[in-house]
């Protein structure tokens, strides 16, 4: 509270005169001789600019990369992408994104620059599957440190959701239905996946603009070897591989322009509901009757509210000014109940919220300060005011009495950034970058940047990087308590922040001949390590054996990494390699045993290639990714019982999607057909059982990667006129 009080007055100040670049639509850049693909880009930038112009390397998924692959989440899409991973729990439905071999608390999730609440937080280890793409015009990838402009945890990158906000037209109606197998299961009422969504746009005038916007999407679960929910046998195997789950998104925007001046409301809410259906039946006794079967089976409920006010534009004076203040609230219930097999009802219903996250968030920047071609100053602020909830009936609270409580926690920052443009010649540029975090829970945080980049005469163009970031620990990390027969892990509230260093560089070179050829070549390397990793760990042996979060691992990566893009006519595509080394140091502190930090690696490979046969009104697309062979340190115990590391090897895998695209009818039509994971790869082996640290010596012999081969239709309708 006292951070707070002496904070208020600071940032009530800077609100009013601190803000951040503007998200105008901007043309494309025209450049007669221009060498490389033109998309302007926002994010990490101090003013929206061409690819070429940004000092970062920027990745962009267009929507209609999206609309080839049919995508209705972020799960769909990044699969496809070097050094991106997706994890998925079969347990709870949930799909999050690793980069670089770290997990999702390390990568940042925002939408229109705002970061997206998670059940651990703010921006990380977001569930891919509730990210809906229906309105999105495009998404921007920044790989490496952001933590200068966008705070904790953006260690190994940001992913940026750019919606929409205009239309051409004065009326834009937009409706589509989707069918999909889930591997070969697929009917009309209890199988496959299908998704229904609508969309209106309207300019009212030339200042007036809104949309409002709904989609459905059931997901009936993938039974794979499994009986479903209605299966009798124990046997163990009733319920799903895949969880059954429904989810609706609803979302509306009112903007207003006027000169130079901009504002927009957005809202979105998110509800999902994930079927957990237990593969234990338990007999009943109904003597004299025949005997009954029941099961214990639950849900998962989420509801996630999202509101951001955003104003943006410049003021006579040439400054470019952007406030976004923004609420969420994301909830997650818990839902029990006995399910009787023969009569297929539900009884003694319990629900509870067990799980909530909300979040008061606020960031600006104030850019072209100086009106100068040659230096471009932005200042920039950022606030977050995050208020945890865990409910002890959830079973991973607990207090020293062993009794189950409920956990409620609030975590603040008040953050101050500043980063300059330099622009030492037309060709070279240079951009140093500072932010101090003032923190209620931890010490007061810093991150720091510096980038370079050169445009060379002959078309190549050089960039490098220096970064320092930090990592917050989250919330199951700080309260988590959790003590049973074969359990005690518990969280630790004085855990301290981790912190990150990266270095890159890159090389690109773009290629325009007379013909219309066009090239884009673009070498990279990135080196990145995390001090004082947050891992469980043992932390005692005896009398029983106890696990707690400690500031304790230490992690590093090499990525050597080159992508290719190309177009000529009608065709157009990409080729990219990435090597990836990681080492990793895992201490056991209370059995004092510690793995090999040898840098173990692992290749990628991913291209894709679209062909337009403008004859036929037809676009045809194949995207393929392989994953190599990917080794890690794991525990394990040897024939006397002592515990070791040992080197654990996930196989090599590959992932294709395909796609065939047609509009017709003036165009208001749009039919796309395809086929994801053609592969048709459900999981892959692992030869110690396990690919992670964790409580448990690795045991398992698999990870879960998809549900096979899947084949989907789409068809859209768009009326639009004036």
């Amino acid at each position: 509270m006292l951070l707070n009080k002496k904070l208020t007055f600071l940032i009530i100040s800077f609100t009013t005169t601190v803000f951040a670049q503007t998200e105008r639509e901007l043309d494309s850049i025209k450049n007669a001789s221009t060498n490389e693909l033109n998309e302007v880009v926002i994010t990490g930038q101090l003013e929206p600019q061409s690819i070429k112009k940004s000092v970062f390397n920027v990745r962009v998924i267009s929507e209609k990369d999206i609309q080839q692959l049919a995508a209705n989440n972020l799960n769909d899409v990044l699969n496809q992408y070097l050094n991106i991973s997706i994890q998925t729990s079969g347990e709870d439905g949930r799909s999050t994104v690793s980069m670089f071999g770290l997990d999702a608390q390390y990568f940042k999730i925002l939408v229109d620059n705002v970061p997206l609440v998670s059940d651990t937080g703010l921006g990380t280890n977001v569930d891919l599957s509730q990210v809906n793409l229906d309105d999105v015009e495009r998404i921007e990838i920044i790989e490496g440190s952001m933590g200068v402009t966008h705070g904790a945890n953006a260690v190994t990158g940001v992913l940026n959701i750019i919606t929409k906000r205009k239309s051409a037209y004065k009326w834009d109606i937009d409706v589509s239905i989707q069918e999909e197998t889930i591997s070969d299961e697929y009917n009309l009422s209890d199988q496959g996946r299908h998704i229904q969504s609508a969309k209106i746009a309207h300019n009212f005038n030339d200042n007036w603009f809104a949309t409002i916007g709904m989609n459905r999407n059931i997901f009936e679960g993938f039974y794979d070897d499994q009986q479903g929910k209605d299966y009798m046998l124990n046997d163990g195997t009733r319920g799903y591989t895949w969880l059954p789950k429904q989810q609706v998104v609803a979302n509306a925007l009112v903007g207003y322009k006027q000169n130079d001046f901009n504002i927009f409301y957005k809202f979105d809410y998110f509800y999902e509901n994930v079927d957990y259906y237990n593969p234990i039946v338990i007999p009943q006794d109904q003597y004299p009757f025949p005997e009954t079967y029941f099961t214990n089976d639950n849900r998962y409920i989420s509801n996630r509210y999202y509101q951001n006010l955003n104003f943006y534009g410049k003021s006579a004076s040439q400054l470019i000014y952007n406030v976004s203040v923004s609420y969420q609230n994301q909830i997650r219930d818990y839902e029990t109940f006995n399910y009787q097999l023969e009569t297929q009802e539900e009884q003694n219903n319990s629900r509870e919220t067990y799980q909530s996250k909300e979040i008061i968030y606020s960031t600006g920047t104030l850019s072209n300060i100086l009106n100068s071609k040659k230096v471009d100053l932005q200042f920039g602020y950022e606030t977050v005011v995050e208020n945890g909830f865990y409910d002890g009936s959830a079973g991973i609270l607990k207090n020293d009495e062993q009794q189950l409580t409920d956990i409620s926690a609030q975590l603040e920052n008040y953050d101050l950034f500043t980063v300059a443009e330099i622009n030492l010649t037309n060709k070279f540029s240079i951009r140093p970058g500072f932010r101090y975090s003032f923190q209620s829970k931890f010490d007061d945080q810093t991150a720091s940047s510096l980038g370079l980049r050169y445009l060379f005469t002959d078309g190549f163009e050089a960039r490098a990087s220096l970064g320092k970031s930090y990592r917050v620990p989250n919330f199951d990390e700080l309260y988590t308590y959790f003590v049973d027969t074969n359990h005690n892990l518990q969280g630790n509230p004085d855990l301290i922040p981790e912190q990150s260093t990266s270095y890159e560089a890159s090389l690109k070179k773009g290629i325009l001949t007379t013909t219309g050829f066009k090239l884009n070549n673009t070498f990279a390397i990135t080196y990145l390590q995390v001090q004082d990793r947050i891992s469980m760990v043992l932390s005692q042996v005896t009398p029983t054996q106890n696990y707690q979060y400690l500031n304790i691992d230490q992690y590093a990566m090499w990525n050597f990494s080159t992508t290719n893009q190309f177009s000529y006519k009608n065709w157009n595509g990409n080729l990219g390699l990435a090597l990836v080394g990681i080492s990793q140091e895992i201490d056991l502190a209370a059995l004092e045993v510690s793995s090999k930090d040898d840098f173990l690696y692992s290749f990628q490979f991913n291209t894709n290639i679209a062909y337009n046969v403008p004859k036929w009104n037809t676009l045809f697309a194949i995207y393929y990714k392989y994953i190599g062979e990917q080794q890690q340190y794991v525990t394990a115990t040897d024939s006397n019982s002592n515990t070791e590391f040992v080197l654990s090897e996930m196989d090599s895998y590959g992932w294709m999607d395909a796609s065939i695209q047609k509009n017709f009818h003036r165009n208001q039509f749009n039919l796309t057909l395809g086929a994801r994971n053609l592969l048709n790869v459900q999981s892959v082996n692992l030869a110690q059982g396990g690919i992670s640290n964790s409580v448990h010596s690795a045991t398992n012999s698999s990870v879960l990667l998809g549900y096979g081969r899947s084949y989907f239709l789409k068809l859209s309708y768009n009326l639009n006129f004036n």
